[in-house]
């Protein structure tokens, strides 16, 4: 048991953890944005009132739905300036995660 514990605050499970449960509500919270904001204002500047995710196009017989795939795009690079401009404010692009970690195993010896 000793061992597992020592696992888990070596390599920052609790961390990892914590991150997926905080990535997923961010997720949801963007993906709200996207649907219920961005995408009604974009339909409206396309001329027509309605959600972008609706819009596509019929070449032949098939269907193809760039409003979905625009969406989707719009949801994914607001997630990327999130975690971007998260990761920057804290300050964790100026931790060198391995050099700390060598030095931790120094001190202890």
């Amino acid at each position: 048991m000793q061992d597992f514990i020592q696992f888990i605050r070596k390599q920052g499970v609790v961390g990892l953890a914590t991150g997926f449960i905080l990535g997923g509500a961010i997720s949801k919270l963007v993906s709200s944005l996207v649907e219920d904001i961005i995408n009604p204002l974009l339909g409206i500047v396309l001329g027509a009132a309605g959600d972008l995710s609706s819009y596509s196009l019929h070449v032949g017989g098939a269907e193809l739905r760039w409003g979905n795939f625009a969406s989707m795009l719009i949801d994914f690079v607001v997630i990327a300036a999130v975690v971007y401009f998260g990761f920057k404010g804290l300050g964790l692009d100026k931790i060198d995660f391995k050099a700390t970690a060598s030095k931790e195993l120094k001190k202890k010896k």
